[in-house]
């Protein structure tokens, strides 16, 4: 479940200017922006094993398309609400809105791109498209946030985070069914074409309706910064995600790893040195803020990570039709909707500490159940664990704020705000990348083993194909049908021993991070003209 929540820009000074027509007008004309970020980070988990099947994409190829998107996301948020202040809010906002729905529509043309354009692959195509939405949706979340608290005064500003809060909840929701009904009924693309009306009405309503703001003191961007940072997490994503295939002693592996450590200790020395760093270091000197930050990318490794085989396993283990896939999934994003607010009430009750505790072994304990589904798992099985995981992760990100936000100076608030959501974009591409490594090398394990004396003789190159189904859940459609009889049992098999060995490796995770949360502190409760932040 690729969850993109907003993020908080700089404060915005109130101002007349900033004010004016019907806030709520303004709600929904910045919401249906955000709708666009949110049906897309749900839809692509639906389609991407029909994505693979048509495409010819291997699974490090689709694991590009969720992480390509996630780190455009982690890398440039804090940049984006920086452009907002030097640019206008609403004059980013609508560039994110716009670019977002036009990278959507060449997403959706990747095949005919490839066509016009020489040694460009399908693949390679809609990846390069996604780092681009990502950059786009990056441009648009932090200035949404920015321009609702220019339209609305401090006392109505909480009733408008609710409605914005179920807003994104709903559109969470929708996702699934959405994503498996165009699917299953359309074609894959189609995910992608419909953020096209929906952001043309979006730039209309905006233009129209929204005002413009910007802070008072202009701040510099920070492009080295950008530039050192970007370049550290693609090496260290890439090397992971190619490492089952190179191998993890091989010279291309351990180059990628040299130079991520090379250019993230390059960026540290820089942001002591940078006059308005990127990332200002001071931040780190809590160390509620430093374990903050940590938590939110491992829980995000733990959800993206281990999320990222769900389609593969309705679809390719299961059989389901997209359609019938997003039904499954739906126990979880529903789960959410009911289970924000309720944290939200616990949080005030016991604290963020305690509440994000207990939040964090509930979501162990759906990790550990899905690392026990069967082949044949029941709609009710399933359900089970999902609703456990709305119920666990939303005191997460709901607290999240409290612990990070809440420990960082009120100048900073902003930028932590942004960090706070940039590790969750880290986390999650780094939990594709690793998980599905641990997947992988899983089924290389066990595949020949199910397969029994017959492995002998398949040829090294049909096996690797077996392994490569099996990271898919099943064989390709149109496999002759003596051969399903043949090999599909065991494919289905070492496809189930990978899952749950990435399910026990989240659970793990996820037990360590609630350890983690004992040694930090409560924030500083915000007084009203600190800006409100969105976990």
């Amino acid at each position: 479940m690729a969850d993109v929540k907003a993020v908080d820009a700089p404060p915005v000074p109130e101002s007349g200017a900033a004010r004016g027509g019907n806030p709520w007008l303004v709600l929904l004309a910045v919401s249906l922006g955000v709708i666009m970020v949110m049906l897309d980070g749900t839809v692509v988990g639906i389609a991407n094993p029909v994505i693979g099947r048509e495409l010819g994409a291997s699974l490090s190829d689709l694991q590009w398309v969720t992480s390509g998107y996630l780190l455009a996301l982690a890398v440039f948020l804090i940049t984006a609400g920086k452009l907002g202040d030097l640019f206008g809010h609403k004059r980013v906002f609508l560039i994110g809105v716009a670019g977002f729905a036009l990278s959507s529509v060449g997403i959706g043309l990747s095949q005919q791109l490839a066509d016009v354009v020489p040694g460009l692959t399908p693949v390679g195509a809609l990846i390069g498209l996604r780092v681009l939405q990502g950059l786009f949706g990056a441009l648009l979340q932090p200035n949404a946030l920015a321009l609702l608290r220019g339209a609305f005064p401090g006392e109505k500003l909480n009733q408008a985070m609710g409605a914005w809060g179920a807003i994104i909840g709903l559109s969470s929701a929708a996702g699934p069914i959405v994503g498996g009904l165009l699917v299953e009924k359309v074609n894959w693309e189609s995910v992608f074409f419909i953020n096209a009306p929906v952001g043309i009405v979006a730039l209309v309503m905006g233009v129209l309706l929204i005002k413009e703001n910007r802070a008072q003191t202009l701040a510099r961007i920070d492009w080295l910064g950008v530039v050192l940072l970007s370049g550290a997490m693609f090496a260290l994503v890439w090397s992971v995600i190619k490492a089952p295939e190179w191998g993890w002693g091989d010279a291309k592996t351990l180059a990628f790893l040299a130079g991520f450590a090379v250019l993230i200790a390059a960026f540290v020395f820089w942001q002591s040195k940078a006059r308005q760093p990127l990332v200002p270091l001071s931040l780190f000197r809590n160390l509620s803020v430093s374990i903050g930050t940590v938590l939110m990318m491992m829980v995000a490794f733990a959800m993206f990570g281990a999320m990222f085989f769900l389609g593969f396993f309705f679809q390719g283990v299961h059989g389901l039709t997209p359609l019938e896939a997003g039904l499954r999934m739906l126990p979880m994003s529903a789960g959410m909707i009911v289970a924000s607010p309720l944290a939200g009430m616990l949080i005030g009750k016991l604290g963020a500490k305690v509440t994000m505790a207990i939040g964090l072994v509930i979501t162990a304990a759906s990790m550990f159940l899905m690392s026990q589904l069967s082949i044949d798992a029941s709609f009710v099985e399933s359900a089970i664990p999902f609703v456990l995981l709305a119920f666990g992760l939303s005191p997460v990100f709901v607290g999240a704020t409290e612990i990070i936000v809440g420990n960082a100076p009120v100048e900073l608030s902003g930028v932590a705000g942004g960090m706070q959501q940039s590790a969750m974009q880290v986390g999650g591409a780094l939990g594709t990348a690793i998980l599905g490594a641990v997947m992988a090398g899983e089924i290389a394990d066990k595949l020949p083993g199910y397969l029994g004396p017959a492995a002998q003789q398949i040829p090294p190159a049909q096996l690797s194909l077996l392994e490569k189904a099996a990271a898919f859940g099943g064989l390709p459609a149109g496999t002759p049908e003596q051969i399903v009889k043949a090999v599909g049992p065991a494919v289905h098999n070492a496809f189930m021993d990978g899952m749950h060995l990435a399910f026990l490796v989240s659970t793990g995770v996820m037990l360590l991070t609630a350890a983690l949360t004992l040694l930090v502190k409560a924030g500083r409760k915000s007084d009203q003209s600190a800006p409100v932040h969105m976990g």
